[in-house]
């Protein structure tokens, strides 16, 4: 038996990297997953995004651990498009008690102009979050049985990356914000039994990290490698370490942790 039988999770970003993780660890746990990413490239973003196929393989690694799944492609942005996908995925599954906001996007080095750095990243890091959040809450408080929401942020959160251009401002301003929402709402829901946590990794792993190629990321941002530095000695931490912190915070494990930043940062913020 797992630590999350009968349990329904609700995940944006799911089509690779932490997304995929999350899903995949919390199946492993006997959650079902309602999956949701954008498949699409935003021309902000430098590194490719995922595609469709990404959000394809995400399914049959849910499937294989015999736990059921629904996939579909929509924007965080878009509350009205997260809504149906919320609404359908809770109809074919059950009602949903796990919330994990995801979805982001990495800034920098792009050619378009400051102000559509900013707001993309903006809009994706923290108003996906608050849309995320406002597409599942009410249901949550309506079935009256409680539930656990785990939002996303980063070292780049907690600390000021000291990087003056507008994508990685945007950045830090969003994952500062993700922290401040989380708090908010782990207060308005503590009367529900709703818990609400935030983990914040350094960096992790993915094609947004160049996938473990640190040497690239640095050679497109060199000014990062401050904010990159980690205590222990590695570069990065792997997805599913930030996934295992999720599925703690998710269970029963950590029923009366609510309102708490759990970060996954091999001592990163220890070092400041």
């Amino acid at each position: 038996m797992g630590k999350l039988d009968g349990k329904v999770a609700f995940i944006t970003g799911a089509a690779r990297g932490q997304g995929r993780s999350h899903a995949v660890r919390l199946a492993q746990e006997g959650a079902d997953i309602i999956a949701v990413d954008i498949c699409a490239q935003l021309e902000s973003v430098t590194y490719a995004m995922s595609t469709p196929e990404d959000l394809e393989q995400t399914v049959k690694e849910v499937e294989a651990l015999g736990r059921r799944i629904v996939a579909r492609q929509a924007d965080v942005r878009d509350v009205t498009a997260l809504q149906k996908v919320f609404d359908e995925g809770a109809t074919e599954l059950g009602p949903v008690s796990i919330v994990l906001a995801n979805a982001g996007i990495g800034a920098g080095g792009s050619t378009v102009s400051a102000e559509r750095q900013w707001e993309d990243v903006i809009a994706v890091n923290l108003t996906g979050v608050w849309n995320t959040g406002r597409v599942a809450i009410p249901a949550m408080i309506e079935r009256g049985q409680g539930g656990a929401i785990v939002l996303t942020s980063s070292t780049g959160g907690l600390i000021g990356v000291g990087i003056p251009a507008a994508g990685f401002l945007g950045y830090t301003a969003a994952k500062h914000g993700v922290i401040g929402l989380m708090r908010s709402w782990a207060n308005y829901l503590a009367p529900h039994f709703i818990r609400v946590n935030s983990v914040a990794p350094t960096a992790v792993r993915t094609p947004m990290a160049g996938d473990g190629d640190l040497a690239l990321v640095l050679e497109r941002n060199p000014k990062l490698a401050n904010a990159l530095s980690n205590a222990m000695p590695v570069d990065l931490v792997e997805p599913v370490d930030v996934s295992n912190a999720i599925a703690w915070l998710v269970s029963d494990d950590a029923r009366y942790v609510t309102g708490t930043v759990v970060p996954v940062d091999a001592g990163a913020l220890n070092k400041r």
